[in-house]
């Protein structure tokens, strides 16, 4: 047995464990880093990095297909399935070594290559390994959510684990789920030359604005992805390339290769909590608003805390707690100012409260601006204009944001900074974005904010007609 003491353990070698143990260490602390599996984690190797590589091949794919109001020829694009998937590895390859094990020892973090169970509320075993530690960061993340369905366990699968390892082009790829994992990779293999079935047991992309979902979903019908609703998986049955979805109404739908896409589930099963007096939820691990545990020596980020879970607030966690891991000063993460984005195209990108929220929340106080991507010049040129973005506005500062339309995630950002900072609408609508470029698009939600003020205002105008008289 190998004794260790500690500053710092971290549990997970994905995106939230990397940011802690990377600062926590370059900061001057003892740092311990366990990973039983792959350095990076799910967002690196499954997750975020392979599937934005392959939706760029798609779109590569699509853009062939519709050059023709550029004045460019359409073509049918020639898919060499594998090399896309090699494509992908080779992005994943790219970005590797900054999540590396090398990396990591080169910062002076000590990197242990084993998954971590906790023997006691301040000592985790590790292999041959028994680390004692002052503070505890678990960040063990999420893997794919199977559900027990009838007939499953009999049937080849695929999840966004195994997704990438295809070497050959799926005929018919079912998908059980119609959240932003499925609606991503329906578009993608559809653009990709796929056919395409999406099984949704209620509504796809109920998370988000319906209005503005629509038009993603409308887009995915437009280019031959069936997108099935209300349609409760019942059974599975078949075999490799010919597989059976039944629904509880009675519907059958058939494929090739059926992917799995309902959800996540937190990765605490080899953590042994109970020996650290650790509450667990549904979700997750149970935290508070500093993202402790109920062992106060404990913290918990990212998706195993149970909350959103995204790559970008796995980072902004491990930031916040840093303060007291490393300092012992008090730090709240919040969720107000969090965005996220489905990158279907259009992309589909939310912060804030959504309209209905901010309704309920604010009453007739919340006032809504939009703008719509067809009256924006760059989006004109491009022919990129569907889309519109809608700003919740109460009291004059912006609460939530929702776009829908060409870089919608890219776009999202300022809002963020607009609730994180709490800038009024006036500060937005006084920005000058270069012209013509898509980050008018939020400028011009501002100005829309502010035009029945101004323009519809008729003591606005009976001001101006009285100083226009006065002035020289």
């Amino acid at each position: 047995m190998n004794p260790i003491k500690t500053d710092v353990l971290v549990i997970g070698a994905g995106s939230a464990g990397l940011s802690v143990a990377a600062g926590a260490s370059q900061m001057g602390a003892d740092v311990v880093l366990l990973e039983g599996h792959k350095m990076g984690g799910d967002c690196l190797n499954y997750g975020c990095v392979p599937s934005k590589a392959l939706i760029a091949s798609a779109k590569a794919a699509h853009a062939c297909t519709q050059s023709a109001p550029l004045g460019i020829a359409n073509q049918t694009p020639s898919v060499d399935y594998a090399a896309v998937m090699d494509h992908v590895a080779q992005v994943i390859a790219r970005i590797a070594p900054v999540d590396s094990q090398e990396r990591f020892e080169g910062l002076g973090v000590l990197v242990i290559r084993d998954f971590g169970r906790f023997v006691s509320p301040t000592e985790v075993q590790a292999g041959d390994h028994r680390i004692t530690a002052r503070r505890i960061v678990i960040a063990t993340g999420s893997s794919p959510l199977v559900p027990p369905i009838p007939g499953l366990d009999t049937v080849p699968y695929l999840t966004n684990e195994t997704l990438f390892d295809l070497r050959e082009r799926p005929d018919h790829l079912l998908i059980i789920g119609g959240g932003p994992i499925g609606v991503e990779m329906a578009q993608a293999h559809a653009r990709l030359g796929c056919k395409v079935t999406v099984i949704e047991g209620m509504t796809a992309l109920a998370k988000d604005d319906p209005d503005f979902a629509t038009a993603v979903l409308d887009t995915l019908r437009t280019e031959g992805v069936s997108i099935q609703e209300a349609a409760m998986a019942a059974e599975i049955r078949g075999e490799a390339g010919a597989i059976e979805v039944e629904a509880k109404d009675g519907r059958i739908f058939r494929g090739s290769h059926l992917l799995m896409a309902v959800g996540r589930k937190a990765n605490t099963d080899k953590l042994n909590l109970e020996a650290a007096e650790i509450e667990t939820t549904k979700s997750g691990i149970k935290v508070d608003a500093r993202m402790r545990t109920s062992n106060r020596r404990v913290f918990a980020i990212g998706d195993i805390a149970g909350g959103l879970q995204f790559t970008h607030v796995a980072g902004y966690q491990a930031g916040i707690i840093l303060r007291p891991v490393l300092f012992g000063l008090p730090a709240k993460a919040g969720v107000s100012h969090i965005p996220w984005a489905t990158y279907t195209d259009p992309e589909l990108a939310q912060v804030g409260l959504s309209q209905a929220e901010a309704q309920e929340v604010h009453g007739d106080r919340a006032e809504v601006a939009t703008f719509a991507y067809d009256e924006n010049d760059r989006a004109i040129a491009e022919r990129k204009t569907t889309g519109k973005i809608k700003v919740m506005v109460v009291r004059g500062r912006p609460v939530g944001a929702t776009i829908v339309g060409h870089r919608a995630g890219d776009l999202i950002s300022l809002w963020s900074l607009a609730i994180a900072n709490n800038l009024k609408m006036s500060q937005i609508a006084g920005m000058v974005a270069p012209y013509p470029t898509y980050g008018e698009i939020n400028k011009r939600a501002a100005g829309a904010y502010f035009s029945p003020r101004l323009f519809d205002n008729p003591r606005v105008k009976q001001v101006v007609g009285l100083i226009q008289k006065w002035l020289p």
